[in-house]
């Protein structure tokens, strides 16, 4: 159990308490903060707790199993670590690596960000299955050398984040004048030659890119950011081989809708013809089941983890990932499913 002298922690939101205590507050700010008035930012999570569970009774198994795969990769359960950048911001040390070692023993999937504060190679050696974050840069070269370093590292799988053609205006971070990272850190993937690229948000990204890199790896690829099912249809006919619902936790264009409300549109846009995922706002286990039973094949848990990562490292983050899995295997069995499939979506109301 993560103690402090004032508190300690039962739930993935008292994390949250114990990391405000211990982070510089400029840093913490940079964490917690969305877009301008962060309404969507509030709405990620005001969305979960407006929906209720159905339970089913009398099913007559025994604990659920809670194991599974994403696009052929084994998980113990169907949660992954979402891509967040500056992890030394959290834990000045090791950063990503602490991390990136509570997910191996875990058994979880992390994404990897590209904006990483160390470098996707040091991330790769605490092990565990790795899928890398990726925002396609105009210049092609660099972002294919950047998916090749990915490719060699071991990662599985692609991640494009795809709802950033420009910066979210964050408010909080203006108030503090936190612009850049403090001495020491930077962002490592993007080091070369003595020098550390600055990342191009760029409205000129568009479809061709995404047909470029499926021309130039091998990896599946992912788009992250998806909220229109028009989107979420032309991404399965340009061949994508899955799905994130996401608004970026609040943090790019504020007032989109909440990732759980758009998850049902998603799906039937998509028709079971590639794995839906989602991010934003999901802080227990009874969520987690409400996004598997309106049709995602796993969430990504973004600033939970790194709470547990300022509360204590990677034993921060590993409880964090065990106090989770507690809460969905109580809330699989109390609603009467043996395995997260076994859900349906007349148990989701609201």
């Amino acid at each position: 159990m993560i103690r402090t002298t004032h508190m300690e922690v039962f739930n993935l939101r008292d994390f949250e308490d114990v990391a405000r205590e211990k982070l510089d507050p400029v840093f913490y700010d940079y964490f917690a903060s969305g877009a301008q008035d962060e309404v969507t930012l509030a709405a990620n999570e005001a969305a979960f707790r407006r929906l209720a569970l159905v339970p089913r009774i009398l099913r007559g198994h025994g604990p659920p199993r809670l194991a599974g795969s994403v696009l052929g990769c084994e998980t113990s359960m169907p949660v992954l670590l979402a891509p967040t950048a500056f992890h030394r911001l959290a834990w000045p040390d090791e950063g990503e690596a602490a991390t990136a070692r509570a997910a191996r023993e875990a058994g979880v999937i992390m994404i990897a960000a590209m904006l990483s504060t160390i470098t996707i190679e040091e991330i790769a050696a605490a092990g565990g299955t790795l899928w890398f974050q990726l925002y396609i840069q105009p210049d092609l070269g660099f972002t294919e050398s950047l998916v090749r370093r990915a490719e060699a590292a071991g990662c599985r799988a692609l991640v494009v984040t795809v709802d950033s053609p420009a910066l979210g205006r964050n408010e909080r971070g203006d108030r503090n004048d936190f612009h850049d990272l403090p001495p020491g850190i930077f962002c490592a993937n993007m080091r070369g030659d003595g020098n550390v690229r600055q990342v191009t948000l760029s409205p000129e990204i568009s479809w061709k890119h995404v047909e470029w890199l499926r021309g130039v790896t091998r990896l599946p690829v992912l788009l992250k950011g998806v909220l229109h099912p028009a989107d979420a249809a032309q991404a399965v006919a340009c061949g994508v081989d899955g799905l994130i619902v996401s608004n970026h936790g609040g943090r790019q264009l504020d007032t989109t809708p909440a990732t759980i409300d758009r998850l049902p549109v998603i799906a039937h846009a998509v028709g079971g013809r590639v794995p839906l995922l989602l991010d934003g706002g999901v802080r227990r286990g009874t969520d987690v089941v409400k996004a598997l039973a309106l049709g995602a094949s796993a969430v990504a848990l973004g600033r939970p983890v790194l709470w547990g990562l300022a509360s204590g490292g990677a034993g921060g983050v590993a409880q964090v990932l065990s106090l989770l899995r507690g809460e969905l295997e109580n809330a699989l069995t109390l609603c009467g499913a043996d395995s997260p499939g076994a859900l349906t979506k007349d148990q989701v109301v609201g």
